[in-house]
């Protein structure tokens, strides 16, 4: 295991690490590697299972081929990109090796920020989905179809792997020269861009604004929207009717809050210089990475009703057809 120690800092210098090594928690005894291991992996078989669940029964399942959950399997496609970019190797960081190579890892942190990239403006997306289904229920048959969502949905699959191009190109374009330790369990923009061994303050400068801009937009729009929900909520004068849509949009704020906050408040940190202590940034930073499509078909699919509805027809169909 190579391990670089010192720190340069010549504009001159070209990029000579081979490879990374990922720290991850620190203070941990190897004796609790496996442990941690199958702790990652149980969350990845969860997470898979659930948003290939929710893909797989919406494809197949007519009734449901609808705008609402297309962006619903969208955003399980890319929980799913996500938490297979990451949690593979966080697993393979405990079991085999804390190793991995420099293209890995930039091509890591290219999937890592690419698939976050696609979920906030899907969740934006989602947000559109609502609000004119709740402020503009006339017009929703007309304004949001089915081609709609589906070119909507991929402007944004490629719009990100067009913007997430040019920011890994530029964070490419400063050498890397020593350390080459990364203080997490897997690769991503802040933790690698720390380790160059030139000024990044321009590319700080940069890289922040362009994440501000997509985290905040949708952000900011997603806020817009569920403020006008409310207030058309409010308008309701069946207090059932009210109660059954804030039950609908409460677990969707909750995801949206853990979402976009923690996110903010990391991103503002490093945009100031500010650090964490290191298991605390890894802790917030999985947190907000991991939880969401974790638990993102509970609350967008399992909560639904139709789905709900469709479920227990089929549970239903099969009992009877085992009788």
């Amino acid at each position: 295991m190579t391990i670089y120690t010192e720190t340069y800092m010549y504009k001159n210098s070209t990029t000579n690490i081979p490879q990374f090594v990922l720290q991850g928690f620190t203070g941990i005894p190897a004796e609790y590697y496996g442990l941690f291991g199958t702790f990652f992996l149980l969350i990845y078989l969860m997470l898979a299972s659930g948003n290939v669940f929710i893909f797989v029964f919406v494809a197949c399942e007519k009734s449901l081929q609808k705008p609402t959950y297309i962006i619903f399997c969208n955003l399980a496609i890319s929980d799913l990109g996500f938490g297979t970019t990451t949690l593979p190797k966080i697993i393979a960081r405990y079991w085999i090796s804390e190793i991995i190579s420099f293209n890995g890892c930039f091509t890591q942190m290219y999937f890592v920020h690419y698939f976050g990239t696609c979920t906030s403006f899907l969740m934006a997306l989602m947000a559109l989905d609502r609000f004119v289904a709740i402020c503009n229920p006339l017009r929703y048959p007309v304004m949001i179809t089915h081609w709609t969502i589906v070119i909507l949905c991929s402007v944004v699959w490629i719009g990100s792997l067009l913007l997430l191009g040019a920011i890994i190109a530029h964070a490419l374009s400063v050498p890397y020269c020593g350390p080459n330790i990364i203080h997490h369990c897997y690769c991503e923009y802040i933790s690698i861009t720390y380790l160059a061994c030139a000024d990044i303050a321009a590319l700080k400068a940069i890289s922040t604004s362009i994440a501000m801009t997509v985290l905040w937009g949708p952000f900011f729009y997603i806020i817009f929207s569920y403020v006008a929900i409310i207030i058309s909520v409010m308008k309701i004068s069946n207090k059932e009717g009210r109660y059954k849509t804030f039950l609908t949009c409460t677990p969707q704020l909750f995801i949206i809050c853990l979402y976009y906050l923690p996110r903010s408040f990391v991103y503002v940190a490093f945009a100031i210089g500010f650090r964490f202590e290191t298991n605390i940034n890894i802790a917030v930073i999985m947190m907000y990475s991991l939880l969401p499509p974790l638990i993102n078909p509970f609350i967008y699919c399992f909560r639904t009703k139709e789905i709900k509805e469709t479920l227990l027809k089929k549970l239903k169909l099969r009992q009877v057809t085992v009788k």
